[in-house]
């Protein structure tokens, strides 16, 4: 069920068959010289639409903003602060919650660390406020490198790299523009620095050559079962 579509007595009617929602989150986000800014709301939004065919699930409009530090220096990349990503969370979630669901997964397709942190923070500053919520965080990047490993070849790939280029080539094959060069970047270890470009020119941390459309299908479909999986556990979930 996805919200964005559905009329209100079609809302009031879903909420008789799920009290379950998936809400993705994503960025606004350099994805190297081949894969487009939104790449990762894409993947989110893709997962949840397909797991809503497998299971009733309600899917929220994707948010498409996030804080972004790494990239913060290239071009396109538009980010928030933390504290306005946790606000905005906690908003919806409580509407969310208001409207009569109550199991809440929040699935962000971009990984960064202080991102998910505070997606985490939100949820838990949530649970002693909204007594029946069941409240998971969990990043869609993570759990296609955890399932995926048998179908990547590139040791440590991340961003924009095998995996992300294999998911918009199967999803969105019109959105990825050629194929750019593998890349890791080389920031110093422990340094905070003005110009992340300068340590990461490319944008690419993998290797996109290694990128596949049945790959990016393949991981698709066993992000999808463990979003299934885990619709399932918090439905279920008793404290």
């Amino acid at each position: 069920m996805i919200i964005e579509t559905m009329t209100m007595v079609e809302f009031e009617e879903g909420l008789r068959a799920t009290r379950t929602v998936l809400v993705p989150f994503g960025s606004v986000e350099e994805h190297g010289s081949h894969l487009p800014l939104s790449t990762d709301t894409i993947q989110a939004y893709e997962v949840g639409k397909k797991a809503a065919r497998l299971i009733p699930l309600f899917v929220a409009p994707p948010v498409h903003y996030g804080s972004c530090r790494s990239t913060s220096c290239h071009p396109g990349t538009i980010s928030i602060t933390t504290g306005t990503l946790k606000s905005l969370m906690k908003d919806i979630v409580r509407s969310l919650y208001q409207q009569g669901l109550r199991n809440v997964i929040i699935l962000t397709g971009h990984a960064g660390g202080s991102h998910r942190m505070a997606l985490q923070d939100a949820g838990e500053e949530l649970l002693p406020e909204l007594p029946e919520l069941n409240i998971a965080v969990v990043t869609e990047y993570e759990l296609a490198y955890h399932e995926g490993k048998s179908i990547i070849e590139t040791e440590g790939d991340s961003h924009a790299g095998e995996i992300e280029t294999s998911r918009i080539m199967h999803s969105h094959p019109d959105l990825v523009k050629g194929c750019a060069e593998r890349e890791f970047p080389s920031f110093p270890p422990g340094l905070l620095v003005r110009n992340k470009r300068k340590y990461w020119p490319g944008g690419v941390w993998g290797d996109p050559s290694k990128a596949s459309v049945e790959k990016g299908r393949l991981i698709e479909d066993l992000v999808v079962a463990k979003i299934v999986q885990l619709a399932r556990t918090l439905e279920a979930f008793k404290e």
